[in-house]
């Protein structure tokens, strides 16, 4: 059974006025850029190619998806949002730290 179809749980119920409950309807806040605790990682893909991560981020998919286009137009790359990580094509960890803290984010190197 895929995610998008498992209501925590539920399967079936014999109360013919059951309605099932969706709680993601209220919209996420975005915390302030210097309420965040972002993380960048280093990470070696198959091929020994590079990806630059950026984790931890805590808000709405927009502002998640607006933050990652900010840093793959800065760094001049591709890249992509997903599973609520930023990844950027190429080890760009020092770039995208200046911009971060020039963006007012609180943000710092993580891993090896």
């Amino acid at each position: 059974m895929s995610k998008k179809n498992n209501k925590d749980g539920f399967v079936y119920s014999t109360n013919k006025n059951f309605e099932f409950e969706n709680n993601d309807d209220e919209p996420i806040e975005s915390l302030a850029p210097q309420m965040q605790n972002l993380k960048i990682y280093l990470d070696r893909l198959g091929g020994g190619k590079f990806v630059s991560r950026v984790s931890g981020f805590v808000g709405n998919d927009n502002d998640l998806e607006m933050l990652g286009k900010m840093l793959k137009q800065k760094c001049g790359v591709g890249g992509s949002v997903k599973n609520e990580e930023i990844l950027i094509q190429g080890d760009h960890r020092d770039k995208i730290l200046k911009l971060l803290i020039d963006n007012n984010y609180k943000a710092k190197k993580a891993g090896g």
